[in-house]
């Protein structure tokens, strides 16, 4: 029988999507045909300014539109050193800004944390959460081991501030030892029933506690009468298996649940975490990973709700900012129709490096972004600037505040359905989950290569040009999946469902296809063992998207040294000594016999021809013949590189070579290989497969 069919009115983003009727226009857009705008202020630099650092900010918008930016003043580049808390204001949609002041002042090195805003929009007053850090004696390290969380506010508009509050005891009767309580950073939210709420981040004292000891995790902390009285609510559940959480953003769901996105972890590039609460942040579903906005570097990032929400009649639009790229450079800001599983649009506001962000919004629909850039340190930004732009901006104008998106979708539920859908072998179940798409996704454990499980699906549209979206899950033990659409192979046919770091759900742009009214079939096929050896498959749910302009999709497998799909022979000495490279270092090896063997691997989702691109820090010890050979469809070619010569640089990092364009069979047949075997030092760093375009 047909799968449950889901309408909404708008649709996704880097994966699924929306509805089937047209956009409502909102009540209050901006004029029809809005000119895209773009402008920016700077408002703290350690080069100018008389601080060491300005690093970890929080941004809130007041219903007067007042803004109010606030930063850690850092006299040390140190998470555990002096900070003040400074405050900027804007009263004309930030134009201009007032001097920076001064809402807690380091005293005898105290250490002003994590600043986190919340707006009451009932009562106009605006509070301000943040810790004071402490270090035990024993403690060399920049971090610090315990802290106390404190609130002050204001209901003049931040011009003034009152006394300030200590929330000190609050976390006490959770099990974990947790010492650190870290507010947000950025800013909390107001639900529909008026709860105040924000995140906090929790750890125990790290002297003396090894790093699996510390217990990192995360929790909410709200209040139900306009900031007089704060509470704990529920942490996120910590288990083996479950990944760790930390710095956290909320939005609220049209359906009224609440989602806690967050990062897992610092160093190298992860998915997000995601949680779900469906009774406003008292109690948290288990994290799962989403790794739909790509692969970043551990960072503090923003997620708003800008249009849309409960009981709204609007387009449901969410925004997301954080650094496209796997390390922190390239800050960027996305777009979400489908409440954030997904991100359709995407723009960088600047290519260089890009730190902590904060996102609000002005009542004329204005976007303010602000965010630490510049400099030439791994871990905090140079200055701190406030972006302002439009929806037209971010979209490119196929998406403004008059108009819509123009966008339909229909979405049918893969996961409750799949002990009904037709299988050749191997066994099915549901797995309910809250971060599931509709609740629940499918479980396929495939009894060999060839099994395969298929839906029925309904198109109810007009015959047109559709967009199929896959939301799938990746795991430890995923198989390689090949699918086919009424038995005819899309672009995008071939997936390896292993998980990177941690499992959880991702997203797929399958095909454009011209599909008639009625009944059609998808197909789910295990084509082999996927790069972790596993054979399972797991689902959750296939969109329907018809859309007027194209989504920003890459087409493009990026393989980087420690990164799945890359094995060598022999060791590999690490390093990050010379930049140019791609993540998060790259490995070296002195010349050799070609014993010694670098490989990538990559996934390719489609018969193809691919363009094959290496990155590597050049530099004058390196070879001037580094041995690559690439495998494709139609045997080996070798390629000498002169690593001595600088490639062409990415705003996603990394300085490119081509190696020339092969054509690859889908799935895992095809993969760059490296060997010492030169007259120098051979650099492994990273392999990229970028998929020619569509005739």
């Amino acid at each position: 029988m047909p799968m449950p069919i889901s309408r909404r009115t708008f649709a996704l983003g880097l994966a699924a999507g929306a509805a089937t009727t047209a956009l409502p226009s909102p009540a209050a857009a901006s004029p029809a045909g809005a000119e895209p705008f773009f402008a920016e202020s700077t408002l703290w630099d350690s080069a100018v300014d008389p601080l060491a650092s300005y690093h970890v900010h929080a941004l809130a918008v007041l219903p007067d539109d007042t803004i109010l930016a606030c930063t850690e003043g850092r006299h040390l580049v140190c998470d555990a050193g002096p900070h003040d808390l400074l405050i900027r204001r804007s009263t004309d949609k930030g134009q201009t800004w007032s001097p920076s002041e001064a809402v807690a002042l380091s005293v005898d090195g105290q250490s002003w944390s994590n600043p986190t805003f919340v707006v009451d929009r009932v009562t106009s007053e605006v509070f301000l959460l943040y810790g004071l850090c402490v270090q035990l004696p024993e403690n060399t390290s920049c971090s610090a081991d315990s802290s106390t969380m404190y609130v002050t506010s204001s209901k003049d508009g931040g011009a003034t501030w009152s006394e300030r509050r200590s929330l000190a005891g609050l976390f006490d009767h959770f099990p974990y030892n947790w010492a650190m309580h870290g507010p947000g950073p950025g800013h909390g939210i107001q639900l529909d029933s008026g709860r105040l709420i924000l995140t906090v981040s929790h750890r125990t004292i790290i002297s003396g506690v090894p790093t699996t000891e510390r217990h990192y995790g995360a929790s909410t902390l709200y209040s139900d009468d306009h900031g007089s009285t704060w509470q704990a609510g529920g942490e996120v559940p910590m288990a083996a298996g479950y990944p760790t959480v930390g710095e956290a953003r909320l939005v609220q769901r049209e359906d009224g649940t609440v989602v806690m996105n967050s990062r897992p972890g610092s160093g190298n590039d992860w998915p997000r975490d995601i949680a779900v609460s469906v009774d406003g942040g008292l109690t948290w579903s288990p994290p799962t990973m989403d790794f739909s906005p790509g692969l970043f570097n551990g960072v503090d990032t923003s997620l708003l709700r800008y249009t849309g929400g409960p009981r709204s009649r609007d387009v449901n639009r969410m925004l997301f900012s954080r650094p496209d790229a796997p390390m922190r450079w390239n800050m960027t800001v996305a777009v979400s129709y489908d409440e954030g599983y997904s991100f359709r649009y995407a723009r960088s506001v600047n290519p260089g490096r890009g730190y902590y962000s904060d996102l609000a919004r002005l009542s004329d629909g204005t976007i303010v972004l602000l965010y630490g850039c510049d400099g030439d340190l791994d871990g905090t930004p140079r200055r701190v600037a406030a972006a302002r732009f439009n929806l037209e901006w971010v979209t490119q104008g196929r998406d403004s505040l008059a108009t819509g998106p123009k966008l339909t979708e229909m979405t049918h539920d893969l996961g409750r359905t799949a002990v009904r859908a037709r299988r050749s072998g191997g066994t099915a179940s549901v797995v309910s989950e809250a971060t599931a798409r509709g609740g629940a996704r499918a479980a396929f454990a495939p009894a060999a290569t060839g099994d395969f499980i298929e839906y029925p699906f309904i198109v109810a549209a007009r015959s047109r040009e559709q967009e199929l979206w896959l939301r799938y899950y990746r795991s430890g033990d995923g198989g390689l999946m090949a699918v086919t659409v009424d038995g005819k192979t899309p672009r995008n046919s071939t997936l390896d469902l292993t998980s990177f770091r941690g499992d959880g759900y991702d997203v797929v742009l399958l095909d454009r296809m011209r599909l008639r009214p009625g009944l059609h079939t998808i197909r789910f096929t295990l084509a082999g063992a996927g790069r972790g050896g596993g054979t399972a498959i797991s689902l959750d749910q296939l969109s329907l998207i018809q859309a007027s302009a194209a989504p920003d999709v890459r087409e493009e497998v990026t393989v980087d040294n420690g990164g799945l799909g890359f094995d060598t022979t022999g060791t590999w000495p690490s390093s990050r000594g010379v930049f140019g490279y791609y993540g998060f270092n790259y490995l070296t090896h002195a010349r050799g016999t070609g014993a010694n063997l670098a490989r990538w691997r990559p996934a390719l989702p489609g018969d193809d021809r691919y363009e094959v691109l290496v990155s590597y820090a050049a530099d004058p010890n390196r070879a001037t013949n580094a041995p690559y050979v690439v495998h494709h469809a139609e045997g080996t070619t070798p390629v000498a590189v002169n690593q001595k010569v600088r490639g062409v640089p990415e705003a996603r990092m990394g300085e490119w070579i081509s190696l020339g364009t092969f054509p690859f069979r889908a799935g895992l047949d095809g993969y760059v290989e490296l060997s010492d075997a030169a007259d120098g030092v051979v650099i492994a760093d990273a392999v990229r497969f970028r998929r020619q375009a569509r005739a």
